[in-house]
């Protein structure tokens, strides 16, 4: 008998977190920052988790400036502030000390309004489902985050 993906995972020390499959296309997920729930796009393309310059108060974020500039789909060479040593909690996984990229996400939410779908906070990027070990169902839509 054949085990399912989430039985197997949950074995392995998974935690399972719904995802929203949204009009654009884009999944869309609930993760908290610094204790402050907020949704965000889930993005494998993307190399670091981001949140917007909005967001700075909101997500209590301590920011420094950052030489990077970020370049992503339909925007390159966007400046961007840098906020270091934050809690991110997704589902029941949560980690110390991850670094976010703040950027203007203005360019996003437009998109994403003129679909009717509602304004994110940020993405999750390629660097916390590496740190959690992500796996996504894409299936079922569910990501899998292994807890420590």
């Amino acid at each position: 008998m054949q085990m399912a993906l989430k039985d197997f995972l949950t074995l392995k020390g998974y935690s399972k977190i719904k995802l929203k499959l949204t009009k654009t296309n884009h999944f869309e997920i609930r993760a908290t920052i610094n204790g402050v729930k907020g949704r965000f796009i889930l993005d494998t393309g993307a190399s670091s988790s981001c949140v917007g310059f909005e967001a700075i108060k909101q997500f209590n974020l301590k920011v420094v400036d950052s030489e990077i500039k970020a370049v992503g789909a339909g925007a390159s060479g966007m400046e961007t502030k840098l906020s270091k040593s934050n809690t991110v909690t997704i589902g029941k996984w949560k980690k110390q000390r991850i670094a976010l990229v703040l950027f203007n996400l203005n360019h996003v939410n437009e998109g994403l309004i003129n679909h009717n779908v509602d304004k994110v906070d940020g993405i999750i990027g390629a660097d916390i489902l590496k740190k959690g070990k992500g796996i996504i169902d894409y299936d079922k839509k569910y990501l899998y985050l292994k807890l420590q």
